[in-house]
């Protein structure tokens, strides 16, 4: 198979297996009345550490600041989130997580995790390992090649290391 033609299933298949998820992410989580774009925002917002901009939501979202509006406004009508105005800016709206917001959180995980264990089940560790480095190259604009590890990955490494310098040892 040639590259112009290997691309063009490379692209088809990833197509396809994203739809797929997708719509697994939406049966997921329509019970907590949720969208995959909605999960993505309340999710950032339960990491964050402070309060979120609005405008840095949507910047690591990757998407224009206009457009997180609308999915914030829908987060605000359900009681997960809440806007208040930056007291160090007072052009910029703070995202505040509420008691709701935190209660949805675990059940959110979960449709998450069920979601992803259900299509990357056939993958062996060792596999999805493989491809998380993958599909991290291709998501890196810089093209850096060194994408980060996943913690089962490390745990991997630690272990094989830690074999190789039994058995060198005699041990």
């Amino acid at each position: 198979m040639d590259t112009e033609e290997s691309s063009v299933q490379l692209a088809d298949l990833l197509q396809r297996l994203t739809r797929r998820l997708r719509r697994a992410q939406m049966s997921q989580l329509a019970p907590l009345g949720l969208t995959p774009a909605q999960e993505r925002a309340l999710r950032l917002i339960t990491q964050s550490e402070e309060p979120l901009r609005m405008a840095e939501l949507a910047h690591r979202l990757r998407i224009v600041p206009r457009s997180v509006t609308t999915v914030i406004d829908s987060l605000e009508q359900a009681g997960l989130v809440r806007r208040a105005i930056d007291p160090a800016n007072r052009r910029a709206i703070l995202l505040h997580l509420t008691d709701n917001g935190m209660a949805v959180r675990e059940e959110m995980r979960e449709a998450r995790r069920k979601t992803s264990e259900d299509l990357f089940a056939p993958l062996s560790a060792g596999e999805r390992d493989q491809l998380i480095r993958l599909l991290s190259v291709l998501d890196d604009p810089s093209g850096d090649r060194t994408p980060p590890r996943s913690p089962a990955g490390e745990r991997r490494l630690r272990d094989t290391a830690a074999r190789a310098d039994n058995s060198a040892s005699g041990g």
